[in-house]
Parts: structure tokens; C-alpha cells; sequence
């Protein structure tokens, strides 16, 4: 049956049957911060910079939160290897709310934006641990009921984060905005640890080997103090990764943003996250228990789904950037109607992941999200081909068929690789395949973002990039020559996904195997 083949058997489930259910909803609690938090601010702008100051640089208050999230994933998933789920979760949850109370606290923008990186130490944690647990908590056959819903839970969230932003900031104060935060997540913490036991495990499998002088009743006692003995953390791994990858992304984040790309301040960053990265690399080949360890990348089945779902990140920028820009700005739409056309994939992923399963079971994980991106890319060269200026039910049809395609695509591979690991390994493998993703986003809002502004420039003559031109459209004073200029704009970033959808394609046929190796149960 799919991709299910003779392999070690895993460990025993986390938390009774009969408590799973709080635990889920714990879970799905918690991705709704975490998912809530990345969107719900970018409405409230203008109150937050009319009380605080700061408009240079309230840009930072989302980079500084993505770039913490996505530089402590590694972090976390290794973490959650090495000491347990529950542990770190809670940790994790406690940080985030900490950081939540803080930024409604803030006195200056410098502050909020440094809270803000405070919550998002914590949300890496959140994200992360809260797809290992699911895996978990549920055998393979039940695993896309769970991560369907998860699926649901952060689209959901992520689609209303603006609106609530917004009404938090108009009918009570942005302040609120944080603060709501925390009565969901003390909910969320309690049923964590009230609810959530996992079974003792070794901490990975070297520790699996009971010392040969223990004997009798003092083997057990052996077994602890090994397991303790060998939980090593890799310290200077961790920090070597954080600072890369910190570097590395704010100088995708804010090249071309705060200064040109050839300017001195980029080609700084660019070179000293180059060698941090060498400096991870030897950090990590010295580490007893490396923070991203080689295996990730060694192993055919998780390099082919961390590259494949880079690139699911890279083409997710299209839509989710740039479709609302295209419906306000060429189809003349109000936000609330603009927002509709982006959000109906939101009915679609979630609906088409958790029937992928019939699909996966019979062909295999390989193959479903094969099918599932290849409709992908169809559906994106057919953005370009819409009409001008158009109807608005034509790109929310598109947006509907490329939320099922997708549906088809990630789950099966993040269901499929969290299968072909044990319980030490998933945390690790669960937190690359998310860091990749994160950083393909990153990827894709710099490169599409060039792209944009470019076909702008060369259309209207050199001037002006898709943000003034975006404000110029909205006060109606610009001609309708800038309005075609905009949807070739929007239509050569949906190219670009179209190319990073072919890419996956490609990864997954030529370096996936056509099997996973899942371990049975």
C-alpha cells in the first residue's frame, strides 16, 4: 500500500487517547498565535507609528518576528530531539507570551520591534514542535486528519490576522492587539501541561545502549545518567546558526528595501553570512549531537522534500504578496473584496490535504505531490493569460483550483518524510523541512519583489516602484497606462512561481525515490 515498507518499529504514543483531545486542542491553539501574529500587526501600522514614531523603520516589526522564527526552527527541532516535545512547548509558549505582554508594553518603536524578535524566539517554537507533536500524537493513517486541520487553523488565522488587527486598532487600541494573545495562550500552556505526558525516551540513538557495567537493579538507574550524560546540547552550533542565518536573511529582507543590492551595507551581510555558513559547517562536522546535523541532507528522501517545499515557499509569495496589490490596483476592488479573492484557497488546501490520503495510499507520497505540483504550475502560467482588466471571480477561480493543488502537494510530502523517521529524528527532520520553507518565502518576497519593480521601471520609464505606485493607484491619480504596468508587474511574478513550482517538479522526480522509506507501526 503507497510508500509503506518493512523498517523499525516507533516508540510508544504521547498522552492517553482519552487526553489527546485537549492536546490537539493545545495545539491547534498555538498555531493560531503563531499564525495570527505573523499577519495581525501589518493593518495596525498606522496607529502603532502615530503613537510610538518610528515610520523608517516599522518595516522590521514583520522582519524582525520572521527572521526569529525562522532562524530558531533548527534550534527548536533538535532541542525537542534531545529533551523531549513538552518541554521545549512549553518554553517555547512562555517566550512567546512574554514577548507578547512586553510589545503591548513597548514605550518607543526601537522597543516594540526588539519585543517583537522576543516573540518570535518564541514562535519558532510554537511552529515547529506543534507539527512534530502531531505527528506523534497519531499513527500514519490519522496523521492528514491532523495536519488538515493545523493546515486550516494557520490559513484561517493568517487570512483574518489583518481584519482583526485592524478592528483592534480602530474600535480599541493596538495594544490589544498583544494582549489578546495572552489568555489564548495560558490556555493553551495549561492544557499543554496538564494533559501532554510523553513516554521516557533515549535521547538519541547512541544513547540507546545500556552501559555494560550496569547490572541488575542499578540498570536503569545507568540508563538515566547515560541518557543525561550524552543530552548534549551544541551550544556553539546553535549560536553559529542563529547568526547566520539571522544575517543571511536580513540581508535578503532588506536588500533592495533599505539600500540597493550592489551597496556596500548588502554585499556586508552577504559576506559575512557567507562565512558564518562556513563557520556552521565546521561547528557542526566537530559536534557530537550537531544542531542541523548531516543525515538531513544525506538522506535523499528529506533533501528532496526540505528543497521541494523551499520552492513551495519561493511561489507562495505570488499570491500572497502580490495578488491583493493586483486586485486593488487592476481589477479596482476594495480590500475586504480583495482579500475575499486571496483567502477562498484558504476553503480549498485544507479540504483537498485531507482527502490527499485516498491519493497517497494507492500511488504513493511521491507521486500525489508529483500530481499536486504539476497542476501547480499549470495553474500559475494560466494567471498571466487572464484578461484585462478582468473580472474578479477569474483570479479567485485560479486561487481555488491552486489551493487544491496544493492541498495534493505539501501534505503528502510533510506527512510522507515525518514517516520515514523515529521519535529522536522527527523533531530535527520536521524543523528543516519548516526552515526551508520560511527561507524560500524569505527567497521569494526579495527575488519577486526585483521582479516587480523591474517590469515597473521598464514600463513606466524608469519610475517609480510597485509601493508608490500601489498609493498612487489608490488616490486615483495615476492613468491607466500605470494600471496595465501593474498587472505585467503582478503577471511576471507569477511566472517566477510558475518557474519555482517547475522546480519542485523536478527535485521531487529526479532526487526523491519513488518510495519512501516509512517506518512501519
Amino acid at each position: 500500500m503507497g510508500d509503506i515498507q518493512p523498517a523499525t518499529r516507533e516508540a510508544a504514543r504521547p498522552t492517553a487517547p482519552g487526553r489527546r483531545g485537549a492536546v490537539v486542542a493545545a495545539l491547534m491553539l498555538s498555531m493560531a498565535l503563531a499564525a495570527l501574529d505573523s499577519t495581525v500587526v501589518s493593518t495596525a501600522v498606522p496607529q502603532i507609528v502615530g503613537d510610538l514614531g518610528g515610520f523608517s523603520v516599522f518595516s522590521w516589526l514583520f522582519s524582525g518576528y520572521l527572521l526569529a522564527v525562522t532562524v530558531t526552527l533548527p534550534v527548536y527541532g533538535k532541542l525537542s530531539d534531545t529533551f523531549g516535545r513538552k518541554p521545549v512547548l512549553v518554553a517555547g509558549a512562555a517566550l512567546f507570551l512574554l514577548g507578547s505582554l512586553l510589545c503591548a508594553l513597548a514605550w518607543n518603536m526601537g522597543a516594540l520591534i526588539a519585543f517583537r524578535i522576543v516573540q518570535g524566539l518564541g514562535g519558532g517554537a510554537l511552529q515547529g514542535t506543534v507539527q512534530t507533536l502531531a505527528a506523534d500524537l497519531y499513527p500514519l493513517k490519522e496523521r492528514p486528519k491532523i495536519q488538515s486541520k493545523l493546515s486550516t487553523v494557520w490559513a484561517v488565522s493568517a487570512v483574518a490576522g489583518p481584519g482583526l488587527g485592524g478592528l483592534l486598532a480602530a474600535y480599541a487600541d493596538w495594544r490589544w492587539i498583544f494582549l489578546i494573545n495572552l489568555p489564548i495562550g495560558a490556555v493553551a500552556l495549561w492544557l499543554i501541561v496538564r494533559h501532554l505526558h510523553e513516554p521516557q525516551r533515549q535521547s538519541s540513538p547512541s544513547a540507546q545502549k545500556t552501559p555494560p557495567r550496569a547490572r541488575g537493579g542499578s540498570r536503569l538507574r545507568a540508563t538515566r545518567g547515560a541518557t543525561r550524560a550524552r543530552a548534549r546540547v551544541d551550544w556553539a552550533g546553535a549560536l553559529a546558526v542563529f547568526a547566520c542565518g539571522g544575517v543571511l536573511l536580513t540581508a535578503l529582507v532588506q536588500g533592495g528595501v533599505a539600500w540597493p543590492w550592489l551597496s556596500g551595507p548588502s554585499l556586508a551581510l552577504f559576506g559575512a553570512g557567507l562565512a558564518l555558513a562556513g563557520l556552521v559547517v565546521v561547528i557542526e562536522r566537530r559536534a557530537a549531537e550537531p544542531i542541523i546535523p548531516g543525515w538531513v541532507w544525506r538522506r535523499r528522501t528529506i533533501a528532496a522534500v526540505n528543497l521541494a517545499l523551499g520552492a513551495l515557499g519561493l511561489l507562495m509569495v505570488a499570491p500572497t504578496v502580490f495578488l491583493p496589490t493586483y486586485a486593488q490596483s487592476v481589477l479596482g476592488l476594495g480590500p475586504v473584496t480583495a482579500g475575499f479573492v486571496l483567502s477562498v484557497w484558504t476553503l480549498s488546501w485544507p479540504l483537498s490535504a485531507a482527502l490527499s490520503q485516498h491519493i497517497y495510499r494507492r500511488i504513493g507520497f511521491r507521486d500525489t505531490a508529483l500530481l499536486g505540483i504539476g497542476a501547480a504550475t499549470l495553474i500559475l502560467l494560466a494567471f498571466p493569460l487572464l484578461p484585462y482588466p478582468g473580472q474578479a471571480w477569474q483570479p479567485a477561480l485560479l486561487m481555488l483550483l491552486l489551493g487544491a493543488a496544493l492541498g495534493l502537494f505539501q501534505l503528502p510530502l510533510l506527512v510522507g518524510v515525518q514517516s520515514t523517521v523515529g521519535w529522536s529524528e522527527r523533531g530535527t527532520t520536521t524543523a528543516s523541512v519548516l526552515f526551508c520553507r520560511q527561507t524560500g518565502q524569505t527567497i521569494g518576497a526579495s527575488v519577486f519583489g526585483a521582479v516587480a519593480n523591474g517590469v515597473l521601471a521598464a514600463r513606466l520609464g524608469g519610475a517609480g516602484d510597485l509601493d508608490s505606485v500601489t498609493r498612487a493607484l489608490a488616490a486615483e491619480t495615476a492613468p491607466e497606462a500605470v494600471r496595465d504596468a501593474v498587472a505585467s508587474a503582478v503577471h511576471a511574478v507569477y511566472l517566477g512561481a510558475a518557474c519555482a513550482a517547475a522546480l519542485a517538479f523536478l527535485v521531487l522526480l529526479c532526487v526523491a525515490p519513488r518510495r519512501f522509506p516509512v517506518l512501519t507501526e
